[in-house]
């Protein structure tokens, strides 16, 4: 046997030759399947059994390797045997340099099983996580830094010569770039291992977020680009993985850390687009969706407009969107415990939260509004998913909806109706309410809800106004201090403020009741157009213009229109909404409403 190197050396073609010595067959057909490398790196194993030069490198250590395993080419079949030469050069000089041990692990994509085996890839990545988490300037030389070769000491090197430069430079994602050349499977289990020992999860996010934006086409276009890492010593001895993107994304969404941030959540926005696009499973999708959802108030009015890729007719979808709101809800416990009538909203402890939602809400729902395709029942349940109680004004609401209804001029009355009524008229501000008492858009019983609910709001401030005058005017004495110079003092400087303040009250009082009394003389206007529209049966029977000034168009029956003016709006007596006497006659209200 041992005339034949090949058979002396191969403990595993030396004992099929044995098993097989007995037969009478002259020819022996020896069958090596799955075979790592190939027809070359079989040529390397022979060469080596006739006493050839082998040279050993990065890149074909862990095949070699893989091959002497698969035939046994232990020491037990020959001394310093490929198996024990391969081991030694994996420890000498593998493992013990960052560029190499990349190169190495690069090269374990095309034999994974038998690499694991050996415990080649387990080997290679603790001493890359062990690399990551010491000081760069300890791995020994060359080192790379973005480029630059760096020696032990910490200086830059040119052309191997010792600048005496120190790099300054404090930055931990230095190997990003390198680890992004490995495929899926290795990349993951290399960030499950630096997570295991206690890397922090700000880094891996980065790194996380770096490879998908190398190799999710799209992603870098969404998240402003690439982050400008320069190619380091080893990458430019390696080549780009050939990486699956459904892969990618299920694999990304076991490693991502629960991180929340601005960038972050813009890159789990860009995420679902893509995966979106790819149509991957339905888990993946919700669990972008819920991690967007627990910090939507840091999201974006761009990020959240993400197209249709279904076959939808809409322009967007709002169907994610709406599902990541109530992910937001269900996530903030004291959303639910909110009373749309206290003020318990400006109180709570994330009413920054919940009013940066709202904005963005109502931003997004007027952004979507103007698509022609967008059903009513899909706006009022994009609307609805944010509860009332969290939205302390309604003016954002009013807006997308006045944006809807001119987008949309077909709907019926009772369509509008419906949709209006999902706005709280009493959240409105008075530039609103001046802006929907003159919109003729709204049906007739919203306007003349609109115009009730705004002279609530004057008679409030009016009756605020006297409160504050009467209080001014009462004495002050208990207010007087034992220096009587400087009490006398005091008591000057305070009176001639109030009389001050006294006087821009007084003014703002006479503007308030001259509105007043406009307001009721165009209500009784009102009133007598009505009676007279009951007396008459063929306006009972045909369509009649109020006057313009209200900003009503048609009345269909008087005397439904008299019964919607009182339950319409709240259930107060007949008599106190007949005093309520609306106008809009003053110039102030004629302004244009510059936010809707």
């Amino acid at each position: 046997m041992l005339q034949f190197p090949l058979i002396s050396r191969c403990g595993k073609i030396a004992t099929i030759f044995e098993d097989c010595e007995s037969s009478t067959d002259m020819t022996l057909t020896v069958p090596l399947e799955e075979f790592p490398g190939g027809a070359e790196t079989f040529s390397i194993v022979v060469k080596f059994c006739y006493g050839g030069r082998v040279d050993f490198t990065p890149k074909n250590i862990v095949i070699l390797y893989c091959a002497a395993g698969y035939l046994s080419m232990t020491d037990d079949y020959g001394e310093d045997n490929l198996l024990s030469k391969s081991e030694s050069y994996f420890h000498k000089h593998i493992l013990k340099d960052w560029k190499d041990c990349i190169l190495a692990l690069q090269s374990c994509e095309l034999v994974i099983p038998r690499a694991d085996k050996l415990q080649i890839i387990s080997r290679c990545i603790n001493a890359l996580s062990v690399m990551i988490c010491t000081d760069p300037s300890l791995f020994g030389w060359p080192m790379m830094m973005y480029g630059s070769l760096q020696s032990p000491g910490g200086s830059i090197l040119w052309n191997g010569i010792n600048t005496g430069a120190k790099i300054h430079s404090n930055e931990s994602n230095w190997w990003f770039e390198d680890v992004s050349y490995l495929c899926v499977e290795l990349f993951e289990r290399l960030i499950q291992t630096m997570e295991a020992k206690g890397i922090s999860l700000e880094n891996l996010a980065r790194s996380i977020m770096y490879y998908c934006k190398k190799y999710l086409p799209g992603l870098g276009r969404w998240q402003g680009g690439q982050s400008g890492l320069s190619r380091t010593v080893a990458s430019f001895s390696m080549t780009p993985a050939n990486v699956n993107q459904d892969a990618l994304l299920r694999s990304v969404i076991k490693l991502l850390p629960e991180k929340k941030g601005k960038s972050f959540c813009r890159f789990l926005l860009g995420l679902l687009r893509v995966a979106l696009i790819l149509g991957v499973n339905n888990t993946c999708q919700d669990s972008l969706e819920r991690r967007i959802g627990i910090q939507l108030d840091l999201a974006t009015l761009d990020g959240l407009l993400i197209p249709n890729y279904s076959d939808s007719d809409t322009l967007y979808n709002t169907d994610c969107v709406e599902r990541m709101i109530r992910h937001f809800v269900s996530s903030e416990p004291s959303a639910a415990s909110i009373s749309p009538l206290s003020a318990d909203l400006d109180t709570s402890p994330s009413s920054g939260r919940f009013k940066r939602v709202a904005k963005l809400i109502d931003n997004y729902v007027a952004e979507v509004a103007s698509d022609v395709n967008l059903k009513p029942g899909k706006l009022r349940a994009l609307a609805e998913a944010l509860p009332e109680s969290l939205r302390s004004l309604h003016d954002g609401l009013y807006r997308a909806l006045d944006i809807y209804i001119k987008a949309h001029p077909w709907l019926s009355d009772k369509e509008r109706e419906q949709l209006c009524n999902i706005i709280d008229f009493q959240k409105l501000s008075i530039d609103a309410c001046a802006h929907a008492s003159q919109n003729e858009r709204l049906p007739l019983r919203i306007v003349l809800q609109v115009l009730f609910f705004e002279q609530m709001q004057l008679r409030t401030a009016l009756a605020g106004c006297l409160n504050v005058l009467d209080a001014e005017s009462a004495p002050t004495a208990s207010l007087a201090i034992p220096n009587e110079a400087a009490g006398q003092r005091a008591h000057r400087d305070g009176w001639v403020t109030v009389v001050r303040e006294n006087q821009v009250l007084k003014v703002d009082m006479e503007r308030m009741r001259s509105r007043v009394g406009e307001l009721e003389e165009e209500f009784s206007k009102i009133k007598e157009e009505m009676k007279k529209a009951t007396k008459s049966n063929s306006y009972i029977s045909s369509p009649r213009l109020v006057p313009r000034g209200t900003g009503c168009k048609l009345l269909p029956q008087a005397s439904d229109a008299q019964q919607d003016v009182v339950g319409s709006g709240t259930p107060t007596p007949r008599a106190s909404v007949e005093q309520a006497r609306p106008s809009i006659k003053n110039p102030r209200h004629r302004k244009s409403f510059s936010q809707f």
